[in-house]
């Protein structure tokens, strides 16, 4: 199963007994999204779970974005959080995978989440773009973005123009690996993950730190 960079079994069993239970529709798709072999390695891990949802109730958040839906697992941990403190919360999913959305759906409903997210399969900069023109700027608490990484600085900046002073924004796999970190390794993504490590901590619009949670997670406060 998937698990943070460098952390020994022992240590995740160690987390996992220390964190929150997991709601089991969540222990469902980790379980099951394992089994998928190698594209099960695009799935956030338990811990980071946990500290997603931390982080939505830290923010009494309402309304979240995700960029890069999988099997749902991070949305589906997002959306037991929020639905605990807003019976009205919201999540705009973006995704362009029919296939591995099919799964989240059905985590989704099996948790009775579902109605709380609204997913649109379509490149995610047509949907956020859509959702700046009818005004919604300004009017989200926390967006997650773990999608393609040459798409980072496009989902920066229209996920900041959505997020609220004091909102969250959060990248995936920034440390890639360890890849970030190798002279040597000049790919599209590679770039991308460092070009957009720069920026965030250059950024007078945010606070912005990275952790060594998952595959690396930079979180970005708005000023």
């Amino acid at each position: 199963m998937s698990s943070s960079l460098g952390l020994t079994p022992e240590i995740v069993a160690y987390l996992a007994a220390a964190n929150p239970p997991e709601h089991p529709a969540l222990a469902k798709c980790r379980a099951e999204t394992a089994a998928l072999g190698r594209a099960a390695g695009m799935q956030i891990s338990a811990e980071q779970g946990a500290l997603m949802a931390w982080i939505a109730r830290l923010l009494n958040a309402r309304r979240a974005i995700e960029v890069g839906v999988f099997t749902g697992y991070s949305s589906l941990v997002v959306a037991l959080a929020m639905r605990e403190m807003h019976a009205g919360a919201r999540i705009l999913a973006c995704d362009v995978s029919e296939t591995w959305t099919q799964h989240a759906r059905r985590y989704w409903a099996e948790a009775g989440v579902d109605a709380m997210i609204d997913l649109h399969l379509r490149p995610a900069v047509e949907t956020l773009d859509a959702v700046l023109r009818s005004g919604e700027a300004g009017h989200y608490d926390l967006a997650f973005i773990d999608a393609d990484k040459t798409g980072y600085d496009a989902y920066y900046e229209r996920c900041l123009a959505l997020l609220r002073p004091g909102g969250v924004l959060l990248f995936d796999n920034v440390l890639w690996d360890g890849k970030v970190a190798l002279a040597d390794a000049d790919d599209p993504d590679t770039q991308a993950l460092r070009a957009i490590a720069r920026k965030a901590r250059a950024d007078a619009r945010v606070h912005a730190v990275m952790a060594g949670v998952g595959d690396g997670l930079l979180m970005c406060l708005k000023k």
